[in-house]
């Protein structure tokens, strides 16, 4: 352990999209544990993009930083130093940490991770909160039922590919929303979803859901929001499903562009549309992890990360989410 922590902080508010100048990387001393505390060494540090919503102020779902304040993010790290808590030097564990070499943490904030379930940096992506996300979404809001049609935007990405699969097993028909070919193989070749459309290359999302879905939707997980939740609205059967996990498309907007009104297919279908977070589900993330742990290692899911190495690389792969660079789970290596 050295004796110097690089640390990223919040330095400004962005105005739209987030640039480099939003971040700064400063260096402080490694934290000691006070009681009850462990001292963390990062391995791997994930990015997401809800981490854009607590860069403004004001009121959100997740709190906001303060400009001066550490970015945090879901860590997988060692223990390092303890005081009282029944961890050891070595265990490997994963929380909400801070974007840095060290944190201290209280040890009842951190979970241990087992490595039999598989390499312990699955545990920010398909074994942990992204997994998590596609697994309650998907069977418990978007309820998915053998011989439905299920469609999910960013698809290609850590929550919609887990999720497509998930409806997959379940013995649905899977239509996936990406932005680039490369990804549109991924989801048909590697993953089996039945139909993907590159929303990048395709300028009637309607007619391309016409195509793929033609006897309409019966379950809707969206990541994205915007245009193509606009198509996919038009194409609800009744009584479908629509969960609502994410907006990366409105995140950077600097004014909330009003589109197609949504209402009027609703009445129609009447569908039910329900927003979820993850941690409504807390209570039974344990049986969520073994199952999917149970399906990567039967090989019903498959998943990919995207690694970005370096600490001082992290807000590239942070604001690379935002173009798509990344294919399943965007996470960043951290030096030791």
């Amino acid at each position: 352990m050295t004796d110097t922590n690089r640390q990223f902080v919040l330095a400004k508010r962005p105005t739209g999209v987030p640039d480099r100048d939003t971040f700064e990387l400063v260096e402080t001393d490694v934290p000691e544990p006070g009681p009850g505390e462990v001292v963390v060494e990062t391995r791997y540090l994930s990015v997401d993009p809800y981490m854009r919503d607590r860069m403004n102020a004001g009121d959100s779902y997740a709190e906001a930083w303060d400009v001066g304040d550490p970015l945090q993010g879901g860590v997988v790290g060692d223990v390092v130093a303890e005081n009282g808590t029944g961890y050891e030097e070595g265990d490997v564990v994963v929380g909400n940490l801070e974007w840095a070499d060290y944190t201290v943490a209280n040890a009842a904030s951190l979970t241990q991770v087992d490595p039999d379930l598989g390499p312990v940096s699955t545990a920010l992506g398909v074994l942990g909160m992204p997994g998590r996300t596609a697994y309650f979404g998907t069977r418990e809001v978007a309820n998915v039922k053998p011989g439905d049609t299920f469609v999910v935007t960013g698809a290609a990405g850590a929550v919609g590919s887990v999720a497509g699969q998930i409806a997959k097993e379940a013995g649905a028909r899977v239509v996936g929303f990406a932005g680039s070919d490369e990804k549109v193989a991924f989801l048909e070749d590697d993953l089996g979803f039945d139909a993907a459309i590159n929303y990048k290359q395709t300028d009637d999302y309607r007619e391309a859901l016409d195509d793929a879905a033609p006897g309409g939707v019966d379950a809707y997980f969206d990541n994205v929001g915007g245009p193509i939740t606009d198509a996919v609205f038009q194409r609800l059967n009744v009584d479908a499903r629509v969960a609502v996990c994410g907006q990366i498309s409105l995140y950077n907007a600097t004014e909330i562009p009003t589109g197609p009104r949504k209402l009027p297919a609703l009445i129609e279908s009447r569908a039910q549309v329900e927003g979820f977070l993850v941690n409504d589900f807390q209570a039974r993330f344990e049986q969520a992890t073994r199952q999917l742990a149970g399906w990567v290692g039967d090989g019903t899911i498959q998943y990919r990360e995207t690694v970005t190495e370096g600490l001082e690389n992290a807000p590239d792969a942070f604001l690379g989410l935002f173009d798509g660079d990344n294919v399943g789970k965007q996470l960043v290596a951290v030096d030791e």
